[in-house]
């Protein structure tokens, strides 16, 4: 991974959300909630939890690929889990106050999902200390990226208004790394991921494109923004007001390390294909911040991490990803995703897939 300046400012510790430990976890209660996804239901063996650390077995027994997702009130998205193909099965681990929820399982991986409501009831167990300590570092850690998105965005934004394309070709993807390091917290706010990074790909007939892959079309392939101003303006007011609410995020023990191998599944299933970027060919730039903000949650986690074979083999994947990305640095950034031959395309499937099985152990292993 390429070493930023983001991944070192100052983590002032600031505000948390409180979040439970092992001792608050409903053992009694029969251990995992098995979560059966299949084409035309959501099923769960049970609707009643206790407050702070659960587990979600979940298996996709249908014919296609499914997400399943943890809604808050107002669909926020406390924890979620992508790209669960027909027969599999995988073990997903959160931490949750009392509350009214909803586990949502998506056949298809489009639409509202079936949709099924959960009652958390109980109190949470007084949070440890290296608990408080590894989500307020996180937190500050969105939070910093978040502060530095609004300028980077902004001065994007001002090139596409100004009609200078060049410009803001060269301020595309920068623009973007704040935001691919930390996008599970900022898509934790579902009503801001489709107004600013939906794909031309992901969207519904009829409904209104914005954001920064709107305006990457209009760069690489029309090569105008012309009538766009509104779109530019649009992406610096969501970009702004997501800085505002990083503070209110829901940020657990648990869905910090979830988050992290969200960032994987986002290399693997949208930057190595070559879709997330697909006129611009930045992806490298993306993949090198989703790492980035993968590691940062590792390195925050680490102290609450018992399992060191765990943790050596954690550190030796980062490693080979870092290795694998070397040969396509460039002084400012990353060579265009397009010139990479398909040797190199596996190659870096494997090294992200070597990291993805031990990242998808973290969450457990820090609230273990």
């Amino acid at each position: 991974m390429r070493t930023t300046t983001l991944l070192v400012l100052p983590c002032a510790l600031l505000a948390l959300t409180a979040c439970g430990s092992e001792d608050d976890t409903p053992a009694a209660a029969g251990g995992p909630v098995v979560v059966t996804a299949s084409d035309d239901a959501c099923e769960l063996d049970r609707t009643e939890l206790s407050a702070g650390r659960n587990v979600f077995a979940i298996e996709n027994t249908g014919s296609q690929v499914t997400e399943v997702y943890l809604y808050a009130a107002g669909d926020r998205i406390v924890t979620e889990k992508e790209n669960i193909g027909p027969g599999i099965s995988y073990e997903l681990t959160t931490q949750v106050p009392e509350g009214e929820y909803v586990v949502a399982c998506k056949p298809g991986m489009t639409g509202e999902g079936i949709r099924t409501p959960i009652t958390v009831t109980g109190a949470l167990a007084e949070a440890d200390p290296a608990e408080t300590g590894a989500v307020e570092a996180y937190r500050a850690y969105v939070q910093a990226q978040a502060d530095a998105l609004v300028p980077l965005v902004q001065g994007f934004a001002d090139a596409v208004k100004a009609g200078d394309v060049e410009r803001a070709k060269a301020l595309y993807a920068p623009s973007r790394e704040p935001w691919e390091a930390v996008e599970p917290v900022a898509e934790s706010f579902g009503d801001l991921d489709p107004k600013v990074d939906l794909r031309e790909a992901d969207l519904e007939p009829g409904a209104e494109w914005t954001g920064w892959h709107r305006l990457e079309k209009a760069l690489w392939v029309d090569g105008s923004t012309t009538g766009l101003d509104a779109v530019a303006d649009q992406l610096v007011a969501d970009i702004t007001d997501l800085q505002g609410r990083v503070q209110n995020a829901d940020l657990s023990v648990a869905s910090i390390g979830n988050g992290a191998k969200e960032l994987l599944d986002e290399v693997a299933t949208g930057k190595i294909t070559g879709e997330e970027e697909a006129f611009s060919h930045t992806d490298l730039v993306d993949v090198d911040a989703n790492v980035v903000g993968a590691y940062k949650a590792l390195e925050v986690l680490r102290p609450l991490v018992t399992d060191t074979a765990l943790l050596a083999q954690l550190d030796a994947a980062f490693a080979g990803v870092e290795k694998a990305l070397e040969p396509y640095a460039t002084a400012t950034g990353y060579v265009s995703y397009d010139t990479v031959d398909d040797a190199g395309r596996r190659e870096l499937a494997r090294v992200v897939d070597a990291l993805a099985e031990p990242l998808s152990r973290l969450s457990a292993a820090a609230t273990a």
